[in-house]
């Protein structure tokens, strides 16, 4: 298993999100593969969850793909098992799907299957404490989110408890893609203050916006729905996904890199 830390050593790092299931099951294994040849230096595998308050209408419909295919926990972990080994994995996912399976089960069914961070949109730190304890004592990180309105005082009491990378939020609003990268952006990652590295995510959809976020000092740039509608677009035809995907995915990583 590779920590999710491995992604930023010595270098900036091209976070890519997929919803585990969609288009098919059995069409994962293979996307994967197509964004590791792309170039992606983690990878967050969605566990699709029926209420994804914090996803806009691409990744919604992704989700509704995956749980229509019969996605769920059990096979969710069987399947991680089988990824290659080449990129950290994260799991990105609800806390209801969490608290229902058991913290510390869901936790070891994590490192066991390979999956070295946990994201959970709907938990704030405040509330993360038996997640975050029962996961840096299997060795798995509790990744947490600052958006633009978070203030001084809690940026520094989740910096402190901050492992693997934070996860900085564009803008406020679901995820989805956008045109413009906004100014509170880049005042965002001059604010956070930290040793451990900061992701940007929610709205980064093109190259010239990874390269954007690289040059204003973050640490990662994260794009799902815009490799989400790719495989959307495709999804009658994995081929062509696995191709589209590797292709988009190599365009990222040269706004990383260039």
């Amino acid at each position: 298993m590779k920590d999710v830390s491995e992604a930023f050593t010595d270098k900036k790092a091209l976070i890519t999100y997929i919803c585990a299931g969609d288009p098919k099951i059995d069409a994962t294994e293979a996307i994967v593969e197509a964004l590791i040849r792309g170039g992606t230096d983690l990878i967050e595998l969605g566990l699709p969850f029926s209420d994804p308050i914090a996803d806009g209408p691409t990744i919604q419909a992704a989700t509704q793909r995956a749980l229509k295919e019969g996605m769920n926990p059990d096979l969710f972990f069987k399947l991680a098992k089988k990824l290659p080994g080449d990129v950290p994995y994260a799991v990105m996912t609800y806390y209801n799907l969490i608290f229902h399976r058991g913290i510390e089960r869901f936790v070891r069914d994590c490192k066991e299957s390979g999956i070295s961070g946990i994201i959970v949109p709907d938990l704030p730190p405040e509330e993360a404490g038996e997640l975050h304890e029962t996961s840096m004592r299997y060795g798995v990180h509790s990744i947490h989110f600052i958006a633009p309105t978070t203030r001084r005082e809690r940026i520094e009491r989740i910096t402190r408890d901050a492992s693997g990378f934070i996860y900085l939020v564009a803008r406020l609003g679901v995820t989805g893609a956008r045109e413009d990268l906004k100014e509170e952006t880049r005042s965002l990652i001059e604010r956070v203050k930290t040793p451990i590295p900061k992701a940007v995510g929610f709205g980064i959809s093109t190259p010239a916006q990874v390269r954007e976020v690289i040059r204003s000092g973050a640490d990662g740039a994260i794009v799902g729905s815009a490799i989400v509608e790719i495989i959307a677009k495709n999804k009658d035809n994995i081929r062509r996904t696995c191709e589209e995907v590797e292709r988009f995915t190599r365009r990222l990583k040269e706004g990383i890199t260039g």
